[in-house]
């Protein structure tokens, strides 16, 4: 079975574990879809998703 959707992830230090599969998560800064298995930034306290560094960056700094 196919999840399409946007997945729910509980992002944690080191690792981010999927609690609701879906194919992507969005990213806090600039709403775009993020593939699941493209995720490499994020922020525990938030629990947000970057797109990339630039957007983490800009995150922590207020957007």
């Amino acid at each position: 079975m196919l999840h399409e959707g946007e997945a729910k992830v509980l992002f944690g230090d080191g690792e981010a574990e999927v609690i609701a599969r879906g194919r992507y998560v969005r990213c806090a800064v600039t709403g775009r879809h993020i593939p699941i298995e493209e995720l490499r930034y994020w922020s525990v306290p938030r629990q947000e998703a970057y797109i990339d560094a630039e957007a983490a960056l800009k995150a922590t700094r207020g957007r």
